[in-house]
């Protein structure tokens, strides 16, 4: 069953890097959200923070 949630926690941890990749890739280039700065912003801080917990947490399972 660990295997499983450490699967589940890596997954979440790519899918959050994409989501920051797509906000960084549309401040510079206005694609693929249009250009809405706020939303970038809060796309990066999301990812960096489901980034963050899911170091926290794989150091935890150790």
């Amino acid at each position: 069953m660990a295997g499983k949630a450490r699967n589940i926690v890596i997954g979440s941890m790519g899918v959050a890097g994409l989501m920051a990749l797509f906000a960084v890739l549309d401040m510079a280039l206005q694609f693929p959200f249009g250009a809405q700065m706020t939303l970038d912003i809060m796309f990066l801080l999301a990812a960096g923070l489901v980034i963050y917990m899911g170091i926290d947490c794989l150091k935890d399972a150790k």
